[in-house]
C-alpha cells in the first residue's frame, strides 16, 4: 500500500475518533465508555437471525492440566489454558434477547481478553500509531479504569503493522494474577496491581536482549513450564529460549524457519510449530531446550491471503489421549494430528491428515478449538490488510469444520463442515457448558455494508444457531483478536475502535 493512502487512513482514523467525542490523549478514562460508531452504509441484513439455544453440555470435554505457574484455567491466556484448547468450562450467550454493546477507546486492538481476580477485563492493546498499552476495563460499562504504556520499538522486518504480533498480544496471567508481557524491546514485563486494584504496578522487567537482538529480532510469546521457568519464542529466527526462574540465566535453541504464533506447554514437554516443522521440545539438565522429536508438515510454500507467512497459522493444541494437532499449509489445508509420546513402539507419529475447505480457498491463521477427541477449524482465506483501499469490500471465504480422532486412534474422520459462516480473522472459542462455538463474522450484504456479527454454531451438528449484529465499518474489524467469555457468560472481543460485548437479556 502506498504511504499516501496509509496516511489518509490514519488521518481519517483520528478525525473519526474526534467526531465521536473521544479523548484527545492516548487514553483518558471516562465514567461511561462511549459506544463505537458504525459507518455507513448500514446493513440490509436482519439485526438477529435464528433462535435461542438450549444448553447442551459437551460430554467428555477436555480438562487440561492446571499449569501451577499460570492463572486458573480458563483465564490464563488467549487460548484459555496450557494446552491451548480454546474451550471455556463456563457458559457463553445462548441467544436469549441478546444485548450487543461496545465501548470505544482511542487506539489499539486488544487481542487477548483475560480477567483479573476482581472479574475485570485485563488486556494489552496494540496500535499502528501509538505504543502498546495494558488496560484494566470494567466488564459491565467497558470503561477503561487504568492504563500502562508498554515499551515500543521500530519494526525489524517487512511484516505489515496489522500482522505484527510481537507487542504483548500473547501475554499470559501468572498464578498471582499478574500480566506477563513479552515486549518489542525484548524484555518480559510483569505487571501486578496496587493493593486496592485501582492501578497497574510494575513488578519486574526481565531482560532477554543478551540472546535476542533488539535490532533484528522480536519475541512473539512467553509461557512458563510446570517448573516455573519461562520459555519464549522469537519470530524472525525461530529461536526458542528458556529463562531460569531463579538465576535468570538463559538457554537457547535455534530452529529452521520462523515462529509466527504462540506455543503450547504440557507437563513434561513444550510444542512449537515453525514455518517448517512441528517440534516437541524438552529441557536439558543445564536448562537449555532440546528436541525430543520433530515432524515435517505439508507446505505448498505460498503465503495465502490472511496468512502471516508460508507456514502453519496455528498454535499447537495438545489433546486428551496423547495427541497434538495443527493445520498445515497444503492446498487445500489439512488438520494434522500427531502422537505426543517421546518414543513410539509400533505406531507412526502421524495419526491423520484430513483436508478441510476447498482447493485455492483454505487458510487458517488462528488456533484450533479442541475438546475430547474433537477438533474445530476456521477458514480465514481472503482476509486482507485493514488499511488496504479495498478492505471494506473484501469478504473472506466461508468455512468451519469439525474433525474427530477415532476412538481406536487409527485415523480421523470429518464430522461436519459449515459452508456458510465467514469469520475473517477472529480467534473463535467454545463453551463446553452450552455446546456452542462462538465466532465473529462478516457475511456478504447486498447493501455493501461492512457489517460484523456475533455468530453461534452447534458443536454437535455445525449448524448456525444464531447471528446478532455488532456494528459496521472499519472500527468493528477485530483484526486477529481473540474472542473471550467472561465468568458471567458475556462474550467480549477487541476491535479497532475498542471492545464489543454480547450477553443474554432478561
Amino acid at each position: 500500500m502506498k504511504s499516501g493512502n496509509n496516511n489518509l487512513v490514519l488521518r481519517t482514523l483520528t478525525i473519526a475518533f474526534a467526531a465521536a467525542a473521544l479523548a484527545a490523549a492516548w487514553i483518558v478514562p471516562s465514567a461511561t465508555a462511549a459506544p463505537i460508531l458504525s459507518a455507513a452504509p448500514l446493513p440490509s441484513l436482519p439485526d438477529f437471525t435464528g433462535k435461542a439455544f438450549k444448553a447442551t453440555p459437551i460430554k467428555g470435554a477436555t480438562k487440561a492440566p492446571q499449569n501451577p505457574f499460570m492463572a486458573k484455567d480458563p483465564k490464563s491466556n488467549i487460548h484459555n489454558d496450557t494446552w491451548m484448547t480454546g474451550t471455556y468450562n463456563w457458559p457463553g450467550p445462548l441467544g436469549r434477547n441478546l444485548v450487543s454493546d461496545s465501548g470505544s477507546a482511542n487506539n489499539g486492538i486488544c487481542s487477548t481478553i483475560a480477567f483479573d481476580k476482581r472479574g475485570r477485563i485485563v488486556t494489552v492493546c496494540v496500535s499502528t500509531i501509538a505504543p502498546p498499552q495494558a488496560r484494566i476495563i470494567d466488564p459491565d460499562t467497558l470503561e477503561v479504569l487504568d492504563t500502562f504504556d508498554l515499551p515500543d520499538a521500530p519494526k525489524v522486518d517487512d511484516t505489515p503493522n496489522y500482522q505484527n504480533f510481537s507487542a504483548g498480544g500473547y501475554f499470559y496471567l501468572d498464578n498471582q494474577g499478574r500480566l506477563v508481557i513479552p515486549t518489542r524491546e525484548n524484555r518480559i514485563i510483569i505487571l501486578g496491581q496496587t493493593p486496592d486494584g485501582s492501578q497497574f504496578q510494575l513488578i519486574d522487567n526481565l531482560d532477554v536482549t543478551s540472546v535476542v537482538d533488539p535490532a533484528t529480532e522480536r519475541m512473539n510469546s512467553a509461557l512458563p513450564d510446570f517448573q516455573g521457568d519461562i520459555w519464549f519464542v522469537v519470530k524472525q529466527t525461530a529461536e526458542v529460549g528458556i529463562m531460569d526462574s531463579r538465576t535468570e540465566e538463559i538457554g537457547v535453541l535455534d530452529l529452521p524457519g520462523e515462529i509466527q504464533n504462540s506455543f503450547t506447554v504440557d507437563r513434561g514437554a513444550v510444542y512449537v510449530a515453525t514455518s517448517k516443522r512441528l517440534y516437541r521440545l524438552g529441557k536439558t539438565k543445564n536448562g537449555k531446550p532440546k528436541i525430543d522429536w520433530s515432524a515435517k508438515y505439508r507446505n505448498n510454500g505460498k503465503q495465502k491471503p490472511s496468512k502471516v507467512d508460508a507456514g502453519t497459522g496455528t498454535t499447537p493444541d495438545v489433546m486428551t489421549g496423547g495427541y497434538v494437532a495443527i493445520v498445515d499449509n497444503a492446498d487445500p489445508e489439512n488438520i494434522v494430528v500427531y502422537r505426543t509420546a517421546k518414543k513410539l513402539r509400533g505406531k507412526k507419529r502421524k495419526v491423520c491428515e484430513v483436508p478441510v475447505f476447498n482447493k485455492g480457498a483454505s487458510a487458517t491463521e488462528n488456533s484450533l478449538i479442541t475438546t475430547g477427541r474433537s477438533i474445530i477449524v476456521e477458514n480465514n482465506y481472503g482476509y486482507t490488510d485493514i488499511f488496504a483501499p479495498d478492505a471494506g469490500s473484501v469478504v473472506t471465504k466461508a468455512g468451519f469444520a469439525r474433525v474427530d480422532i477415532r476412538k481406536d486412534g487409527k485415523g480421523c474422520r470429518k464430522i461436519w463442515t459449515n459452508k456458510t459462516v465467514r469469520a475473517p480473522s477472529v480467534v473463535p472459542k467454545m463453551s463446553s457448558k452450552t455446546g456452542l462455538i462462538y465466532a465473529y463474522t462478516r457475511p456478504p450484504d447486498p447493501s455493501g455494508s461492512q457489517g460484523y456479527y456475533w455468530t453461534a454454531m452447534d458443536f454437535r451438528t455445525g449448524k448456525t444457531v444464531w447471528n446478532k449484529y455488532a456494528g459496521s465499518g472499519f472500527f468493528f474489524n477485530n483484526n486477529y483478536a481473540g474472542l473471550g467469555l467472561g465468568p458471567d457468560g458475556t462474550a467480549y472481543l477487541g476491535v479497532v475502535g475498542g471492545i464489543v460485548s454480547l450477553k443474554d437479556g432478561s
